[in-house]
């Protein structure tokens, strides 16, 4: 018998109903199954879309699920691939234990931070992206494990050195004649520059 390969699924502390019911649809569970992956636990959070669990006797993919547990970091250890919403806690936990992740994107909410954040760590190559739930079975069957690189923490004072700067309270190796009557494109520019930097010291 072979390895047993288990995905982890979590929505975090609130629900994500349309999360659930994409990784309990036919296209991702066979998407899931085809790619060697024999168990499947989900973390629905406060959600009221309840998942079909599946025993796995007859060969097809185990699904069980839980709403809450106190140790959330045992079931990203114990997984070989996580499926998360776009929260920065899930991603840079399961990042820091060096699983694959991929992160889906919820559409439904109207801050779109998450998303710029998810977007940014997939362009370096530390996880996979679903730009919403309906993309989840697309994001498993042509996503490439090999092509992942491990996430390494930074130095958090980073954050703190940029964030002075950006507000012109000390800036680390420049002077301090900060010019007034900044443009709205050279101020978008330094809030990507401190978003970079803020990527990099996690």
């Amino acid at each position: 018998m072979g390895e047993r390969k288990g995905v982890f699924v979590t929505v975090g502390t609130t629900s994500f109903d349309k999360l659930v019911a994409a990784v309990d649809s036919e296209p991702v569970k066979a998407a899931l199954f085809r790619r060697g992956f024999s168990h499947l636990q989900i973390q629905i959070g406060r959600g009221t879309y309840i998942p079909s669990k599946v025993s796995g006797e007859d060969g097809e993919l185990e699904v069980d699920y839980f709403t809450f547990s106190p140790t959330i970091a045992d079931h990203l250890t114990a997984a070989s691939l996580v499926i998360s919403h776009a929260g920065s806690g899930s991603i840079f936990e399961t990042l820091r234990l060096g699983k694959p992740l991929v992160v889906v994107v919820n559409e439904d909410l109207m801050d779109n931070h998450q998303a710029e954040l998810a977007e940014e760590l997939a362009d370096r190559k530390h996880l996979f992206f679903a730009r919403g739930p309906h993309l989840l079975a697309q994001t498993i069957e042509s996503m490439d494990l090999e092509s992942l690189v491990p996430y390494t923490p930074g130095n958090p004072k980073n954050i703190a050195d940029q964030i002075d700067a950006f507000f012109g309270f000390s800036s680390p190796g420049e002077g301090s004649d900060q010019k007034g009557g900044e443009g709205e494109g050279a101020s978008v520019s330094k809030i990507s520059k401190l978003f970079s930097f803020f990527l990099d010291s996690l």
